[in-house]
């Protein structure tokens, strides 16, 4: 069974009524639930935890983590970033969600700034699929149709994704590369852009089963394990 650990600043929903009212227990919480109900192991890690939740113990037993941040990106402590960057090159998945294209973890992984345009105005989004053979497609429609969502728009200063799978298109006229699948060592990163706080997107059904399907892409495959260094000949050599 795939073991999937959801990392949640925690703060809007504990400091905005409005956050508050669509995710009452916390972004975590919400995701956490669905990713359980599909069949995954599930636990969740917040900011003000010790270690801020992720301990060595809690990132060895996680094949994939997802991670949500927005304004506190700067309290990551630099050992836990150190940490889960170490996992990943190992081979844990990494899901980066919304505004955590601005996280130490995900900036370290680019080696870029990640920025980006962006705007808050609840307007509508067409998320298509442009890689609909990708397995973190299955099951979805040509686009998704997200009523409001915030603005992120181009350019996104990342490097270029190995695979692209979705593409937004913004009611105010911006585009944006919204679905990144990347390989850093041996693990694999998703960026998935849709997921701002005041908007119930992540009780859309479409949303959860990208996520799903992502979680089941990133995780560890069973493939062997490289060994490196210096190494004697498998042949005799004359």
């Amino acid at each position: 069974m795939v073991t999937a650990t959801v990392w949640n600043e925690f703060r809007h929903e504990r400091e905005d009524d409005v956050v508050a009212e669509q995710y009452p227990d916390g972004i975590h919480e919400t995701i956490a639930e669905f990713l359980d109900e599909r069949g995954f192991e599930t636990r969740t890690a917040t900011l003000d935890e010790p270690d801020h939740g992720l301990t060595g113990e809690v990132l060895d037993d996680t094949d994939v983590l997802l991670w949500w941040g927005h304004a506190a990106h700067d309290e990551v402590n630099e050992e836990v970033v150190d940490r889960v960057q170490e996992r990943v090159l190992d081979g844990m998945g990494l899901l980066v969600l919304h505004s955590a294209h601005y996280s130490k973890v995900f900036k370290r992984l680019m080696g870029t700034s990640c920025s980006l345009k962006w705007r808050e105005a609840g307007e509508r989004e067409r998320l298509w699929v442009v890689e609909p053979s990708h397995p973190i497609t299955e099951g979805i429609d040509e686009y998704i149709e997200l009523p409001e969502a915030e603005m992120y728009g181009e350019r996104f200063d990342v490097p270029a994704p190995e695979t692209l799978v979705f593409t937004s298109w913004f009611e105010g006229g911006n585009v944006f590369r919204s679905g990144c699948c990347y390989r850093r060592g041996a693990g694999k990163i998703f960026y998935f852009r849709p997921g701002h706080e005041t908007y119930p997107i992540y009780h859309q059904s479409e949303i959860q089963q990208v996520l799903a399907n992502a979680v089941e892409w990133a995780a560890p495959g069973e493939g062997p394990d490289p060994e490196y260094g210096e190494r004697e000949p498998l042949e005799s050599i004359e």
